[in-house]
């Protein structure tokens, strides 16, 4: 934890840092991921387990709704996170493994196509591992949103978001900007494609 070492203002300027080291074509070929999966009427499942867990429910709200314009008329994403399903992941932890409470759901309720976003600070969880290795297997579009060295999930994952940093705070924070700029870089895409199905002058 680098906040144990360093000044508030040098911790600061540390994620800065680390924000400019980000991928760039990285963050925008996640965007295209889930419009196509948007186009297409596809799901996006989201995992993660701690931090992690909370910042897959926070993206899920975030794309669910901050996405949209009119909230009337306007196409919607399909996304669902299974970090929230309180009942079933105990069900499954207690009776079957903890490893197990991410695969088992998508099992339920993923098909070819869909997109799972998957996000591990180590990139090393196993209930993470298990649900993308499936995932791959039965065609979905896997992506991995990583931390430290990567770990197994950059490699397993068919596309991913690196945070290259041994300090798990500042990888979820990252992971995080990048999910905002996410919503917001959506938002434009969805909207965009809401006017060219009306026409630019519609009401």
């Amino acid at each position: 934890m680098l906040g144990t070492t360093l000044s508030a203002g040098d911790y600061l300027s540390r994620v800065c840092q680390e924000i400019g080291r980000l991928d760039v074509g990285s963050v925008v070929n996640v965007s295209d991921v889930i419009e196509r999966a948007y186009d297409a009427g596809k799901f996006v499942f989201i995992i993660g387990n701690g931090g992690s867990g909370a910042n897959a429910s926070h993206l899920c709200e975030d794309l669910a709704k901050c996405t949209l314009r009119d909230f009337e008329n306007q196409k919607r994403l399909k996304v669902l996170s299974l970090t929230d399903n309180t009942a079933g992941i105990m069900a499954w932890a207690n009776d079957e493994g903890y490893d197990r409470i991410f695969v088992e759901q998508l099992k339920n309720l993923a098909s070819p196509g869909d997109v799972l976003l998957a996000i591990s600070g180590s990139g090393n969880s196993p209930n993470i591992l298990k649900a993308v290795e499936w995932a791959e297997a039965e065609g979905l579009e896997t992506v991995g949103f990583t931390g430290f060295s990567g770990g197994k999930l950059q490699k397993l994952a068919r596309h991913n978001l690196h945070v290259g940093i041994d300090d798990m705070g500042i990888v979820e924070s990252l992971h995080q900007v990048v999910f905002h700029w996410l919503i917001d870089d959506l938002n434009r895409r969805f909207a965009a494609k809401a006017v060219s199905r009306k026409g630019p002058n519609a009401s």
